[in-house]
C-alpha cells in the first residue's frame, strides 16, 4: 500500500486552463497530446494528473489560484495587464475546481469536519482509484485581489491561504528577485488576512517582506514550497535564520522539486537532471536540513510545485511523475527517520496544522 501524501503546492487549475491539459486523463495521454507542441518549454513532460495523484496516494493537496500582473515588460514570468484581468483569471480557475467537484474528481476541504471525512475515506480499504482528491484552496500572489472586499469574497469562496507576492514587485508586496518591504496596501492586506482567519504563505516573499510579515501578521503561517539557501544559494530559498524563525512560529515548510532550487548553478534550458546528477536525494537533503535546524521532524513537509511551468525535464532524474513522491518515505527511513517521523513529513505535519487552523 502506498503511503499517504500531502502535497502543499500544485498549480492544477493553471495547468488546466493555461496549458490546456485535461487533468482527468492518464498522464501518458496528456504527454502524447503535447508531443508536437512547442509553445511552452515543458510540453510533453508533464508530471501531474488526477489519476496519477490517486495512484501515488496524493490524497490531499494545496491547490492554487494564480494570476500575477505584469509590472514591467522585462519580466520573464508572464503577467496579465490589469488586476481586473487577473481577478477574472482566478475566477475562471475557481470555476474549473468547481467543475472537478461536480464530476467527483476533487473535493474542496473547507472545515475540520470535511478534512476528517476525507481522511477517513482515504484511510479506508476501498479502491482509491475512485476517490476524489482533496484540495485546500490557496492564492499564489495577491495581485488579483482588487480590493479588501474581493479578499473577503475569495474567503467566502473557500480560500484558506494566501501568498502576498510571486515573482518580482507586486501590488501588495515584493517577491522573488525584488527588494523592499510591504507598501501601505500590503500592510492593510495582512491586517485583513488576520481578521478573516487566512493562512499567510511566506513562499516567494523577498527578505524584507518576510521579516516584516512575521512582525505584522499574528495568524497561522506556512511556507508551501520553499527550499534552503544553505544548500542552494539564492534569495528564492530561506536562510537558516528564516527557517528557525518559522519553526518558532509553528510553521510547516514544504520542500519543492524545481531543479534550479535543488542544484546550484542550474541553467534553464541547458542543464539537465542527468548532467547535474540530480536525484530525489537532493530533495530529501532540503527536508533533512529543515529537520536538523528544528531538532525534530515536526516542521518539514512536501510542496512539490510539480508542473509549476516546468515538467520532468526540470526535476530530479529519478522522478517521472507525481506518483514518484511515494519514494520519499523509503529515502527518509534510510537516513534513520522513524516511521512516525516519516509520516509527519509526508502528510502529518501539514494535516495537523490544518486541523488546528480549521477548528
Amino acid at each position: 500500500m502506498r503511503p499517504l501524501i500531502f502535497d502543499a503546492h500544485l498549480d492544477l487549475a493553471m495547468n488546466a486552463l493555461e496549458w490546456n491539459r485535461d487533468l482527468t486523463k492518464p498522464l501518458a495521454e496528456l504527454r502524447a497530446s503535447e508531443a508536437a507542441k512547442t509553445d511552452k518549454p515543458d510540453r510533453g513532460h508533464g508530471t501531474v494528473s488526477l489519476p496519477e495523484m490517486r495512484r501515488g496516494g496524493v490524497a490531499l493537496c494545496v491547490a492554487t489560484l494564480i494570476a500575477r500582473i505584469e509590472h514591467n515588460s522585462y519580466s520573464p514570468v508572464f503577467g496579465w495587464r490589469s488586476q481586473a484581468q487577473a481577478w477574472a483569471q482566478t475566477q475562471g480557475q475557481l470555476a474549473w475546481y468547481r467543475s472537478m467537484e461536480e464530476a467527483g474528481e476533487m473535493v474542496q476541504i473547507r472545515d475540520a469536519a470535511g478534512l476528517e471525512r476525507h481522511l477517513a475515506l482515504w484511510n479506508s480499504t476501498d479502491a482509491k482509484e475512485t476517490f476524489p482528491v482533496g484540495f485546500i484552496l490557496s492564492l499564489e500572489g495577491a495581485d488579483s485581489i482588487l480590493s479588501l472586499d474581493h479578499l473577503a469574497r475569495a474567503r467566502e469562496q473557500g480560500l484558506q491561504a494566501l501568498g502576498p507576492a510571486h515573482y518580482g514587485p507586486g501590488v501588495y508586496a515584493n517577491g522573488t528577485d525584488a527588494t523592499g518591504g510591504f507598501n501601505a496596501k500590503g500592510r492593510e492586506l495582512l491586517k485583513e488576512m488576520d481578521r478573516l482567519g487566512l493562512i499567510l504563505d511566506v513562499t516567494h516573499l523577498c527578505d524584507e517582506c518576510f521579516w516584516e510579515a512575521l512582525d505584522l501578521f499574528q495568524g497561522p503561517i506556512w511556507a508551501s514550497h520553499q527550499n534552503c539557501r544553505a544548500l542552494v544559494p539564492h534569495m528564492r530559498q530561506f536562510s537558516d535564520e528564516q527557517i528557525k524563525a518559522l519553526v518558532a512560529r509553528g510553521a510547516v515548510i514544504g520542500a519543492a522539486l524545481d531543479a534550479w532550487m535543488l542544484a546550484p548553478g542550474w541553467l534553464r534550458g541547458k542543464t539537465t537532471p542527468q548532467s547535474a546528477c540530480l536525484t530525489l536525494e537532493h530533495f530529501v537533503n532540503h527536508i533533512d536540513h529543515v529537520c536538523q535546524l528544528a531538532g525534530n521532524a515536526n516542521y518539514a513537509g512536501i510542496g512539490s510545485d510539480l508542473d509549476g511551468a516546468f515538467g520532468c525535464e526540470q526535476t530530479p532524474a529519478d522522478l517521472n511523475n507525481i506518483c514518484d513522491l511515494s519514494k520519499i518515505p523509503g529515502m527518509l527511513a534510510a537516513r534513520g527517520y522513524t516511521p512516525a517521523d516519516v509520516d509527519s513529513v509526508t502528510h502529518g505535519n501539514f494535516i495537523s496544522f490544518l486541523k488546528r487552523k480549521l477548528k
